[in-house]
């Protein structure tokens, strides 16, 4: 079997741990230069997962947006921007959504099989609708087929909650980029973080602290998660020296 992906989760949250507002537009966490930070993770990536909900509340383009990055990563012989993944047990997901109609690269979206032939049907070509499980998809079979049919050697996890908490209480997080807004949200009704779960991490089982940044008014903690972290900048630095290899005759 294929080695499963290097998974990075990024997410941003207000100090009191919210990641939005229960109100209908979207509260924006960070700043101008973390959005940019966040952009040059996302290029070092084979694909970018959210779930349906992210999908359906924020319509993310889920693009590589600055111009520099893109042309490295078609120098290296990689489309201009990550592969999409998205994950759903009702199928609920509109075909005309930012997620589906931006970008050239491959779209991917895992469901309950018994959802599959509605949702190849409304989304036709736009995506290659995969079926995993009866119930609910389990992320470590995501994983597996990520890696073993669509060529995905990195993932970076961008949210919801629930997504997020799937992948925690599993324990397959490679590390995590956590951003503290200035900010308390203090909504009842307002989505968190991460919903209850046995999480691998405890009081007897701390997490390792990498890196911590200030980047403007918000502040950037880097988790070491697995004995895997920073594999992803070892691949990274493995294709830079292939691309300049290759443009030598």
């Amino acid at each position: 079997m294929s080695e499963r992906p290097y998974v990075t989760l990024s997410c941003a949250m207000s100090i009191d741990g919210y990641l939005d507002s229960a109100e209908p537009h979207r509260l924006a966490m960070s700043n101008a230069a973390d959005l940019d930070r966040v952009d040059d993770v996302r290029a070092l990536h084979d694909a970018i997962m959210v779930g349906a909900s992210t999908v359906r509340r924020d319509n993310p383009r889920l693009l590589v947006r600055d111009a520099a990055r893109r042309a490295r990563r078609l120098a290296s012989g990689r489309r201009e921007s990550p592969a999409k993944v998205t994950v759903t047990a009702s199928g609920d997901l509109a075909p005309d959504a930012a997620f589906f109609t931006t970008g050239e690269g491959p779209r991917i979206v895992y469901c309950p099989q018994d959802r599959v032939a509605e949702l190849r049907r409304r989304l036709g070509d736009r995506a290659t609708v995969v079926g995993i499980g009866d119930d609910c998809v389990m992320m470590a079979a995501l994983l597996d087929d990520l890696a073993a049919h669509r060529g995905v050697r990195s993932l970076m996890v961008e949210g919801g909650g629930t997504v997020l908490t799937q992948f925690l209480g599993a324990d397959l997080v490679d590390e995590l980029h956590l951003v503290i807004a200035p900010f308390f949200v203090g909504e009842a009704r307002a989505p968190r973080v991460v919903g209850p779960a046995a999480f691998p991490w405890t009081a007897s089982r701390r997490a390792r602290l990498a890196d911590t940044c200030q980047i403007g008014d918000v502040v950037l903690l880097r988790y070491a998660l697995s004995d895997r972290f920073g594999m992803l900048e070892d691949q990274s630095t493995e294709a830079g020296r292939e691309s300049v290899a290759a443009e030598i005759p």
